[in-house]
C-alpha cells in the first residue's frame, strides 16, 4: 500500500475554494498571516502596488516592472496570486479582491473592532507570573511527548487519547498492530514526518486536525482563521478568551495537548500562545526540532543568555566503513529513532554504540521507513567530523542499505499525472522545461512526447496563461 502523504500547510491552502477564501479574508489576522507566508517576495510588492490604487492597473504594466531573464519568477508571483484568490483579472486589467483588500488595509493600519489579533490581558497583578522560559519549557515538553511516543509507543511517555487518535487518522501511526494485542508502529509517512524541521511537523498536525474537524462537528474556517490568528500573537502575553467562538473553545483545549497554547486551570479567561503558535506564519525554515527552534529564537534576543547547542541540533552521528555507528548524545528521542533501523550496543552517558546490519535495515523497511528515509536522517544528523568530507557518509554503507532494501522489494511507486498527445515538440519541450525548473517532473519521453508530474495544478495553470498569451500576440 502506497504511503500516505504529508500534505504541507502551503499546498492545503492553495487546494481551499474561491469560497473558503473570500470567508478567510474577511478577518484582518487572516489576509496578513497568508500574506506574510505564503506569498514570496515579488507577489508581495505587487500586491503593495494595487492596495492602494482605486482602480484596476492594466496587466503588462505590471508585467513590464519585470525584467525579461526574471519570466519566469514573474509567471510564479501571478500564479501563487491567483491560486490565492487574491486578485481578480478583467479586460486586461488586475486588482486586488475586495474583501482582501479592505481587510489587509485594516491589519496594517489598524482599527475596526474585529478582534481578529485577539484581546490582551493584563497579568501585571498577577501573583505568579508565567515567563517566556516557561511557556517554552512547557511546549517542547509536549511535543517532545508526541514524538517519544512516536518511536516508541510502549515508552513512559504518553499522549491523551485525542493526540493518539490523531496520529493514527492521519497516518502517521498504524493502529493496526495494536488491534490485535501488539502496540501500534510508526509508519513510512511518520518517519518522514520525523525528519521535517519543527514548523513544518506542527503544520501537518494541525492539518490533520482540520481534515477531522467535520467529524468533530466544527467549522473548518472559524478552526483554520483561530490558527492563523496565533500566529500574529505576542510571545508572552495572555489572551481574553471572551471573544472566541465556541469552535475556538473546543480548539484551544486541543491545541494544549500539542503546546502550542498553554492555559492554567486556575484561569480558564485567559490563554498564552506559544512559540510553537507565534511561529506558525514564520517564513523561518529548517529547524530540526521544537528545541532548537527556541534556542535560535533565544539568541536573537539581545541580553539573552547563550545557551550550548544541543548534539541532535548540530550532528551527533559518526559512521564507519564496518557498518558501527557511534551516536554522541543522551537524548532518549535521537535513542529511540535510532533504535528504529540500527541494532543498539553499549550506553554510555554521552555516548550509544550501534550497528547497521541486514536484519535492522529490513525490519525497519518491513515497517515501512525507506532506505533513502534512513540515509537522509544519518546524512542530516551526521557529526561536523563526518561533515568536512566530501562524502559525507561512507559509499560503502550508503550502497549496502540500498541493496538490503532491493532483496525485499523491486519496484518503487510514485503518485503523480501523465500528460500525452502535445501537439508539437515545441510544446512538449517547453511544458517539460517549465515542470523540470519547478521540481515536479518524474519522467519524460521526448519521441512519444509524454510525462509524467507529481503536480497538476501548476502545469495546468501555466498552459493557460500561455495559450492565453500567444493568442493575444497573433492578433
Amino acid at each position: 500500500m502506497a504511503p500516505t502523504t504529508i500534505k504541507g500547510f502551503d499546498d492545503y491552502l492553495q487546494n481551499l475554494s474561491s469560497k473558503t477564501f473570500q470567508t478567510l479574508y474577511q478577518q484582518p489576522a487572516t489576509a496578513l498571516a497568508i500574506f506574510r507566508r505564503m506569498l514570496p517576495s515579488l507577489a508581495k510588492i505587487f500586491v503593495t502596488t494595487l492596495l492602494y490604487n482605486e482602480l484596476p492597473i492594466p496587466l503588462a504594466e505590471l508585467q513590464a516592472w519585470v525584467k525579461t531573464e526574471s519570466y519566469r519568477e514573474r509567471e510564479d508571483a501571478f500564479s501563487k496570486l491567483r491560486r490565492l484568490h487574491m486578485t481578480q483579472e478583467d479586460g486586461g486589467n488586475i486588482f486586488l479582491d475586495p474583501v482582501f483588500k479592505r481587510n489587509f488595509r485594516l491589519a496594517l493600519t489598524g482599527g475596526g473592532n474585529h478582534y481578529s489579533f485577539g484581546v490582551p490581558v493584563d497579568t501585571s497583578e498577577d501573583k505568579k507570573k508565567v515567563t517566556v522560559a516557561h511557556l517554552d519549557s512547557y511546549a517542547a515538553n509536549q511535543f517532545d511527548c508526541i514524538l517519544h511516543y512516536m518511536v516508541e509507543p510502549t515508552g513512559p511517555r504518553q499522549p491523551n487519547q485525542g493526540v493518539k487518535m490523531l496520529l493514527a487518522t492521519s497516518g502517521l501511526m498504524n493502529n493496526n498492530a495494536g488491534s490485535r494485542g501488539f502496540p501500534p508502529k510508526i509508519t513510512q509517512t511518520g518517519f518522514s514526518f520525523i525528519l521535517q524541521e519543527g514548523n513544518a511537523q506542527i503544520w501537518v498536525l494541525l492539518i490533520q486536525y482540520l481534515e477531522m474537524c467535520e467529524n468533530l462537528a466544527m467549522e473548518k474556517t472559524d478552526v483554520l482563521h483561530f490558527l492563523l490568528m496565533l500566529g500574529s500573537l505576542e510571545l508572552g502575553q495572555a489572551y481574553s478568551t471572551e471573544t472566541l467562538t465556541e469552535t475556538q473553545i473546543k480548539v484551544l483545549a486541543d491545541l494544549r495537548d500539542y503546546g502550542v497554547v498553554y492555559q492554567r486551570k486556575s484561569t480558564p479567561d485567559r490563554f498564552y500562545p506559544t512559540r510553537l503558535a507565534t511561529t506558525l506564519t514564520s517564513d523561518v525554515t529548517g529547524l530540526r526540532t521544537a528545541a532548537a527552534s527556541f534556542a535560535h529564537a533565544l539568541a536573537a534576543v539581545p541580553g539573552a543568555a547563550p545557551t550550548e547547542p544541543a548534539p541532535e541540533d548540530q550532528g551527533f552521528i559518526v559512521i564507519e566503513t564496518n557498518y558501527r555507528v557511534y551516536a554522541y548524545t543522551n537524548s532518549p528521542l535521537s535513542i529511540a529513532i535510532l533504535d528504529l533501523f540500527s541494532k543498539l550496543g553499549g550506553r554510555f552517558p554521552n555516548l550509544v554504540t550501534a550497528k547497521l546490519t541486514r536484519a535492522s535495515i529490513q525490519r525497519a523497511i518491513a515497517n515501512g521507513i525507506t532506505a533513502d528515509q534512513i540515509i537522509d536522517y544519518l546524512k542530516s544528523h551526521a557529526h561536523p567530523v563526518m561533515r568536512k568530507n566530501s562524502l559525507v557518509l561512507p559509499p560503502t554503507v550508503v550502497d549496502q542499505i540500498r541493496l538490503w532494501q532491493i532483496e525485499g522489494e523491486r519496484m518503487k511507486t510514485t503518485t503523480g499525472f501523465l500528460f500525452k498527445d502535445f501537439a508539437t515538440a515545441w510544446d512538449f519541450e517547453d511544458t517539460a522545461k517549465y515542470a523540470e525548473d519547478h521540481g515536479i517532473l518524474t519522467w519524460k519521453d521526448a519521441k512519444k512526447r509524454l510525462m509524467f508530474v507529481t503536480r497538476t495544478e501548476q502545469i495546468v495553470d501555466y498552459l493557460t496563461r500561455r495559450d492565453k498569451q500567444r493568442g493575444q500576440a497573433t492578433r
